[in-house]
């Protein structure tokens, strides 16, 4: 076994092609992720392998070139563009004489530097902890034994044992810590339902342009820059829309492949805002190669975080890098908008995607007549909360005659979920079904 050095910055890259022929696009974005980390490449090492090594990944040849490339650049750790197992990552350290870093090692680095609010560090953390949890076993020459000596014989604990019972205390308290912010954040999407005002969540992959998109729309000050995961603590603004109404517009941490679990588990709080929007705006990268990848691995990551059914609207950005680079918005058969391209960083077609939010909103909006019988004050007093009365009378039975409007999306929930609301509308002499003779349909 060895010391791990406490410090350095120069790695040696390693990607290897398992089961699939090599990605240049893949290993260009990883470089991208070890320089975002602040590590000093000194040299790549590429590969392919049919199937991982199960004691090393690489395999005894591919370790030895790597040791090699190691001492020739005077490199101080190797980072792995693979997940790679903690017996695995022991072994490599054991071989190669160096730390080791996988890729969700690297992630998580990289957002320990971005983080800058107290919620973003508390999360950040937390996925760190469950990622090192694994590798606490051998990993350094002072956990390996129980020390002894004179005076230092008999029960107790060793140093591993300590550490990890440390460890866990420690996620324990972040856990408790994350369950209170997460209810702040529930208490304000609830008083921000109860003002109807949607919110409008940007997702999409990484360096796509989110931040920069939200800058525009609403004149913030978000840190935006040509970099991975440039921005990590979500952002909330008001967007006035040209109609008079109001949305809120949320940036989020931007996705990518593989993107390590410790982190979807740690952010489920802050990626809740993005479950319970109203409305996605999809930024891609139009100039991108790898455009169509990149949408299936934002897809993955929001069908994981259970948003996929939430209604969405593509966003092609950086137009101003295509050769045909007009802005435009494309529609369905219907006549609704699907796509916007557009340009943030010039703000050319930005006012097509306001106008397209602006109709969203505009043409979910359900307004119905209800009449409800006396019985019925539950789902009156759910109605209050979840949609806007516009007018509301009693009937002579001491029921109430009511005129309300609410999203469609809300409209379809209280239909499937509240028992009230579905007796109601499957009984055919009920009005509460009957959309208003000047409303949408």
């Amino acid at each position: 076994m060895f010391d791990r050095p406490k410090s350095g910055e120069r790695a040696v890259l390693v990607r290897l092609a398992v089961g699939a022929a090599p990605d240049a696009e893949a290993l260009r974005e990883f470089e991208a992720l070890a320089r975002s980390a602040g590590a000093i490449p000194v040299a790549l090492v590429t590969g392919t392998r049919r199937a991982p090594d199960p004691r090393l990944f690489v395999g005894e040849g591919k370790a030895e070139e790597i040791r090699a490339a190691i001492e020739a650049g005077g490199a101080e750790l190797a980072i792995f563009d693979h997940g790679l197992s903690p017996s695995q990552e022991r072994n490599l350290e054991k071989q190669l004489k160096c730390r080791v870093l996988d890729r969700t090692g690297l992630i998580l680095d990289i957002f320990a530097q971005r983080a800058r609010s107290f919620e973003g560090k508390l999360q950040v953390e937390l996925a760190q902890l469950r990622h090192l949890a694994t590798r606490l076993v051998r990993g350094w020459t002072h956990l390996e034994r129980q020390r002894g000596g004179i005076g230092l014989r008999g029960p107790g604990e060793t140093q591993l044992e300590t550490d990890r019972r440390l460890v866990g205390e420690r996620i324990t308290r972040l856990r408790q810590r994350l369950e209170h912010v997460d209810q702040q954040r529930a208490h304000g999407r609830k008083a921000r339902a109860r003002a109807e005002v949607p919110t409008v969540s940007l997702v999409g992959y990484t360096n796509a342009g989110k931040s920069t998109l939200f800058n525009r729309l609403t004149t913030a000050r978000v840190y935006a820059a040509d970099q991975l995961f440039a921005t990590l603590d979500p952002t909330l603004r008001r967007l006035p829309l040209p109609d008079g109404g109001t949305v809120v517009l949320a940036d989020t941490v931007g996705f990518i492949a593989d993107l390590p679990h410790e982190l979807v588990a740690a952010f489920r709080a802050t990626l809740q805002e993005t479950a319970e929007a109203g409305l996605l705006l999809h930024v891609i990268d139009a100039a991108s190669p790898q455009r169509e990848q990149c949408v299936a691995e934002v897809e993955a990551v929001l069908a994981q975080i259970g948003a996929g059914a939430v209604p969405q609207l593509q966003v092609f950005n950086k137009i101003d890098l295509l050769e045909d680079g007009a802005p435009r918005a494309e529609r369905d058969a219907d006549g609704r908008v699907q796509r916007i391209w557009l340009s943030a960083g010039t703000g050319a077609g930005v006012d097509l995607l306001v106008a397209a939010i602006t109709d969203f909103f505009h043409q979910e909006a359900v307004r119905r007549h209800v009449q409800l019988g006396p019985g019925d004050a539950r789902l009156r007093a759910a109605l209050f909360r979840s949609a806007r009365v516009l007018h509301e009378e009693t009937t002579d039975a001491g029921g109430w005659e009511m005129e309300v409007e609410l999203p469609r999306r809300e409209f379809e929930r209280l239909r499937k979920n509240d028992p009230d609301f579905s007796r109601v509308c499957a009984d055919t002499s009920s009005r509460l079904c009957l959309p208003l003779a000047e409303g949408p349909p």
